[in-house]
């Protein structure tokens, strides 16, 4: 599958974890992607862009509510244990954010 990542022995879909994301009243957008970690191998990383009343508060704090709320809708194994906020994802033509550019990015090789 183009878009699952493999983390140890589980099989971890993006777009489970983006809508989780989504559903919170922070995440306007959100983008997922394997990253690579020095002790587990690889770990899930999320791209985020805040909505605008999100952006000014503590960014630290606001990770880890992120995080304990995608822990709460889906497998606690699935949160992204690495998270960005950016200005916007990087896109298609038609719309379709572009996780290989932020793949590549993630690993190094853009």
């Amino acid at each position: 599958l183009p878009f699952s990542l493999s983390l140890k022995r589980y099989r971890i879909g993006p777009f489970e974890v983006e809508n989780a994301l989504l559903e919170h009243d922070a995440v306007l957008e959100a983008a997922v992607v394997s990253s690579p970690d020095p002790i587990r191998g690889e770990v899930v990383k999320a791209f985020v862009v805040l909505a605008p009343e999100y952006i000014s508060h503590d960014q630290e704090a606001l990770i880890k509510e992120l995080q304990d709320y995608v822990k709460t809708v889906t497998a606690p194994y699935k949160y992204p244990r690495k998270m960005e906020f950016v200005p916007h994802l990087p896109k298609t033509i038609s719309g379709k954010i572009r996780r290989n550019e932020l793949r590549k990015k993630e690993w190094g090789q853009a």
